[in-house]
């Protein structure tokens, strides 16, 4: 009778586990939803409020980073855009050569973007973004290890 009640209780205790791994996947898919939704202009306020919990941003530095990140985010719909209407046409990869040029395009962006901030930012304020970022990769990282 006890080595019954032990397996039903590992059996439990599995399944409680195995559900658990399915809640998370699904709550990352409802966001992703939810942000298809969201116009620049949200996308925007919400990532420089976020900013100024973080970094005690002035009124004018959360203007500036808001105008900063709607820019940013209505560039980022506009190639949404694009690429769907591409993806009605054919799915193929792309060459190396057009590989190349987009992850140029990225990088540059990235590039203009860190030397906007830091333009609007303290000394203080930029080293506290600068350490923020790589947190996100670290993350990830171990996400993609999980996976594996």
């Amino acid at each position: 009778m006890k080595k019954l009640l032990i397996i039903a209780l590992a059996f439990v205790t599995l399944n409680g586990f195995a559900q658990r791994d399915g809640h998370k996947k699904n709550d990352r898919e409802n966001k992703s939803e939810l942000r298809k939704d969201m116009t620049p202009n949200d996308i925007a306020d919400l990532k420089s409020k976020k900013l100024t919990l973080k970094l005690d941003l002035t009124d004018k530095q959360q203007k500036e980073v808001k105008a900063l990140f709607l820019e940013e985010a209505q560039n980022r719909e506009t190639l949404r855009k694009e690429r769907k209407a591409k993806d009605g046409e054919q799915k193929e990869k792309p060459s190396t050569e057009e590989f190349v040029k987009m992850q140029n395009l990225r990088l540059d962006k990235q590039i203009q973007m860190k030397r906007k901030m830091k333009s609007i930012l303290t000394a203080e304020q930029y080293a506290k973004f600068e350490k923020m970022k790589p947190r996100k990769h670290k993350k990830e990282r171990k996400h993609n290890k999980k996976r594996k």
